[in-house]
Formats: C-alpha cells, sequence, structure tokens
C-alpha cells in the first residue's frame, strides 16, 4: 500500500491544517476502527471517499480522508476533526 499525497494536498496540510505526511503514515498505522464512506453528494467520487480517526504517534487525533485506488492510497486531506465528526465516529466506526 502506498500512500500518494499531490503536491496541492501538501501544501494545504501544511499550510492549513498543519500536519505532516508523517502523522498520516501514523495515523493508517495506528487506525482499530472501521473505514466510514462520505455519503454526501457534494463529495461523491467514483471509487467512493473514505474516512476515520486516528491517533498519531503522540497522540493527536486526525480525521484521514482518502481514496483506495488498486493498491495506492490517494489522500483527499487529514485535520483535527471536530465534535460532531468525532461524535459520528464513535457511533459508526467502532
Amino acid at each position: 500500500m502506498a500512500i500518494i499525497i499531490s503536491q496541492k494536498t501538501q501544501e494545504k496540510l501544511a499550510q492549513k491544517h498543519h500536519v505532516t505526511a508523517e502523522e498520516v503514515s501514523q495515523c493508517f498505522a495506528n487506525r482499530d476502527g472501521k473505514l466510514l464512506v462520505d455519503t454526501r453528494e457534494e463529495h461523491a467520487s467514483d471509487p467512493a471517499t473514505q474516512w476515520f480517526i486516528s491517533e498519531t504517534d503522540l497522540g493527536r487525533k486526525l480525521k484521514i480522508i482518502f481514496i483506495s485506488k488498486g493498491a495506492n492510497i490517494y489522500l483527499r486531506s487529514a485535520f483535527v476533526p471536530n465534535e460532531i465528526e468525532l461524535g459520528i465516529y464513535k457511533k459508526y466506526g467502532y
């Protein structure tokens, strides 16, 4: 599995969300909940956009949003989740 992060996404992660590629990799490695599918029409994609919330090695919780194509994972975004997102994941992700 390779995590692909476009230059544009890398810039957004660094400038807007203050998230590193290393933190994203840690969240994938540390994930213990389910993958959820983003069913909102404005975020529709083929294949479907998936997401989960996990912690970095230092305990920082991040929401990881991605598309899986074959053996590759294409990161769409990663950021600190809000209370609503945490609630949804606690209800459906575990």
